[in-house]
């Protein structure tokens, strides 16, 4: 048996890849070169030698310097005494991080603009002549510069045409009030040095306005006026406040503005209303200027003189219409700026986000003692040390480093990562997996089987071919538009659905299976499969529903009989069916964990875990539920009522209890005790057994032996599995109760909405009961129904299959990728 199983071939996402520690030590000259070229390998995870240094630095006392000197790894210590003056902060590459991270900031504010623009930059990336970082260091200064300025000048003349324009629309405006007020005005008072003119550094214009055209001196106990413009928004309040300050002693008018005024900051257009504020009296003026500030209103001073108003009028449009000019000589200048960027924009961001990623990575190395040398160390899979090999010979020729790198393979205590190779297909599934925990370094990937039980026990639930199709119909739309949808930048849901898309595919093409097995088009049944064993006892068929019917030939030859629908004996007969098929599933899902625990054991060379936990295991489930499933068949297969064996049974699985319990820890004792007697000193940690502590890592640390911790593990460890054999058995039957609710749900709509609209001779009452069955079906059908199978397919998985044997403490390969990095990183 063992030899068989030797001879089998491996399978590629049953273990993960054997991984190798390695250490690379890179001359000064090559290093940049060759950690890019590792990027783009993306092959091999580096681990930060500072944080690891730095724990050395701080954990080694001094009364033991001389002793952990003797055994502490030998290349930790130069490196000890090299960083003893230094912190984190003060890492080798900082000044290069912090450069690129700057260029990414200007790189964003590029973006930015061109959105801004509503121009689009170009997504692939355009070939051109290379860039070293200090050119494009000072590309992007220049740029920057420009367009801050260009910005900064577009933003004053946008402000100034702003102001005049708002001046042109107080003229027009108030000019009618003044005309119709006139008769209540001192002829001779004009309000030119009444009011505030607010137009900030317009000098042409305001030298204009500044002409003295009072046609005598004012009479402060008159009637004066301020005119302006502000908000719509503040119009209601701004003249409540009026009213509060003069006591009521002022006319307040209004009009809107005939043109929407755009804010040079927002870019947003915003809606204005003209104001004349008539009152009397140099208090009331003080009051009103402070609320016009208050409101952020625009006071405009306008003259009486019908002959000043056309003269001012006609100077503003004329500067109006050189503004307008000298704006879009602006924007089609700032515009060809952004869109020459826009062209490299993509191309300039990657090459920055990579030489960021490689500082980054540099900054994880440190420097041997003759500060020549960069000191790496890492994990790769074994599969790439030729690969890795080569890369570093291309970046020592390319560099013309007189010295090449030296790559070793070293021996660590730490457990490595898990890294498994999937496909577009397969990655999904893994990552259902890995939600659950990563796998421990080469344990038994449940994502092999996941790949077929998972969607099948949602189809188990789900079965309904009819609302199969609709899934295959959106799982083969998302695959269609892979390419396309893959490149662009979805939401949170629709990102979740696409990663999907296999998973659906594979749901939906076994919820047809299972839908054709129970016979249900949209909870309808079919003759598909020929004509039905069973038929009515008399011609009128008037007592089918209470007598039953008779059976006259062959069983349907696949899946349930049609006749069963409607049958008095339908419910017992599917609930039968449905509950006795999830304890067959369930029973067989957790069997195939057992064994898949014998193949972790056999694999890791742990006989003890065969013998004192695979072997009891196995005899305590299938001695109560696997006896179990043993009837449900017999009598399916036979009719009869079998009782075989059941008091032997029964003792088999008292006896496996205490088999689980006891053995194991008392042979590890016993084991540990011929190991270590006689010896009276402990293991001394290393820096890398003690000091090291790597994120995540399921590395196994040296431990006195205690018996009663062990003993207490493993009586937890049976109890679980005891009691987890009764309630993950009982917990598969929700197949059996979310296809019996997923079935009478799609009959309910069926019948009372569908079929008693259709009952009606009157078309609108057909359409809006054919429409509240169509979107029952899409939003309660195909949306909750779909989402609550998945929830509890995905439980059965992760709880009652993967308990059995997974462990799911390891961590997963992060290599260093150019590929992996994130478009939206800093």
């Amino acid at each position: 048996m063992d030899r068989f199983i030797d001879d089998l071939p491996p399978m590629d996402l049953m273990r993960s890849e054997k991984m190798m520690f390695v250490q690379l030590i890179i001359p000064v000259e090559s290093a940049q070169r060759a950690v890019s070229y590792l990027g783009e390998l993306g092959l091999l995870q580096f681990r930060d030698l500072w944080l690891r240094y730095e724990r050395c630095r701080f954990q080694v006392k001094e009364q033991d310097f001389v002793v952990a000197f003797n055994y502490i790894h030998y290349d930790v210590f130069p490196l000890l005494q090299l960083n003893s003056d230094k912190s984190p902060f003060q890492r080798t590459f900082v000044n290069q991080v912090k450069r690129c991270g700057e260029m990414s900031r200007k790189l964003r504010f590029f973006k930015e603009q061109i959105n801004k623009a509503g121009l689009q930059s170009s997504v692939h990336p355009v070939s051109g002549p290379d860039l070293d970082l200090e050119e494009l260091e000072i590309q992007l200064a220049e740029h920057e510069h420009e367009l801050i300025e260009t910005n900064s000048n577009s933003e004053k003349l946008r402000q100034t045409y702003n102001e005049l324009l708002e001046f042109k629309m107080v003229l027009q405006k108030a000019g009618g009030f003044l005309v119709s007020s006139n008769g209540h005005a001192v002829a001779e008072e004009t309000e030119l040095s009444e009011n505030v003119y607010s137009m900030n550094d317009y000098a042409d214009t305001a030298s204009l306005l500044e002409q003295d055209i009072r046609a005598g001196p004012s009479n402060q106990s008159g009637l004066r006026f301020i005119s302006g413009i502000i908000c719509k928004s503040k119009v209601l309040r701004f003249e409540r406040m009026l009213f509060r300050a003069t006591r009521g002693n002022m006319l307040f008018n209004q009009a809107p503005a005939d043109e929407e005024i755009m804010d040079p900051v927002t870019a947003e257009m915003v809606e204005k209303t003209i104001f004349v504020v008539f009152f009397s009296g140099e208090q009331a003026r003080t009051k009103i200027l402070k609320i016009c500030e208050a409101f952020g209103a625009n006071c405009y001073p306008v003259s009486e003189d019908l002959t000043k108003q056309r003269q001012i009028i006609r100077e503003v449009l004329s500067r109006l219409s050189e503004l307008e000019a000298t704006l879009d000589a602006g924007i089609r200048h700032r515009n060809k700026a952004l869109t020459s960027i826009g062209f490299h924009l993509t191309k300039w961001m990657n090459m920055v986000r990579r030489e960021k990623a490689v500082y980054d990575t540099l900054n994880m190395l440190n420097f041997d003692v003759t500060k020549k040398c960069l000191v790496g160390e890492g994990w790769c899979p074994i599969f790439a040390k030729a690969q890795i090999q080569e890369v570093l010979q291309r970046a020592t020729f390319d560099s013309n480093s007189q010295v090449g790198t030296i790559f070793h393979v070293m021996d660590s205590m730490e457990s490595p990562p898990t890294y498994f190779r999937t496909n577009r297909f397969t990655n999904a599934f893994q990552e259902i997996v890995d939600a659950y925990g990563v796998a421990r370094y080469q344990e038994a990937n449940p994502a092999v089987y996941a790949v077929i039980t998972f969607p099948f026990l949602f189809a188990v639930m789900f079965g309904d071919w009819g609302h199969g199709i609709c899934l295959l119909l959106g799982a083969l739309v998302l695959i269609a538009q892979e390419r396309k949808l893959s490149n662009q930048k979805l939401g949170s849901f629709m990102e979740m659905l696409f990663g999907g898309r296999y998973v659906l595919l594979l749901m939906s093409l076994f919820s047809i299976y299972c839908g054709l097995i129970y016979n249900e088009f949209f909870s309808v049944p079919f003759h598909i499969f020929g004509g039905s064993a069973y038929r009515c006892r008399d011609t009128t068929c008037s007592d089918a529903y209470t007598a039953g019917l008779v059976k006259y030939r062959e069983p349907y030859p696949f899946g349930v009989d049609p006749s069963w629908r409607g049958s008095r004996s339908e419910l017992p007969f599917l609930n039968s069916l449905k509950m006795k098929m999830s304890i067959l599933l369930g029973v067989t899902q957790m069997n195939l964990g057992i064994i898949l625990s014998y193949f972790d054991a056999r694999f890791f060379g742990s006989s003890l875990d065969i013998r004192y936990q695979f072997v009891p295991q196995l005899i305590f489930l299938n001695s109560l539920f696997g006896y179990l499933s043993l009837l449900i068949i017999i009598k399916w297969c036979t009719g009869s009522q079998a009782d075989l064996y059941h008091i032997l049974l029964l003792l088999l699985a008292t006896v496996a209890v205490p088999w689980m319990l006891f053995p194991k820890p008392f042979i590890l004792r016993k084991l540990h005790t011929e190991r270590f007697q006689g010896r009276t000193y402990g293991i001394l940690g290393t820096s890398e057994m003690d000091l090291e502590v790597e994120p995540d890592s399921a590395r196994q640390h040296h431990e006195d032996f205690n018996f009663s911790e062990i003993f207490v593990h493993q009586m937890i460890h049976s109890i679980e599995f005891v009691l987890g054999a009764v309630s993950n058995t009982a917990s598969y039957l929700r197949l059996w109760a979310l296809s019996l609710a997923h079935s009478e749900l799609s009959t309910v709509f069926y019948e009372k909405v569908l079929l008693l609209a259709w009952g009606y001779d009157n078309l609108v009452i057909r359409l809006v009961g054919l429409a509240v069955f169509a979107f029952a079906t899409a939003f309660i059908l195909l949306m909750m129904e779909t989402l609550s199978a998945f929830l509890h397919a995905l439980r059965l998985h992760w709880v009652e299959f993967q308990n059995k044997f997974y462990h799911g403490d390891g961590y997963k390969f992060r290599p260093f990728s150019f590929a992996l990095i994130n478009d939206e990183e800093d």
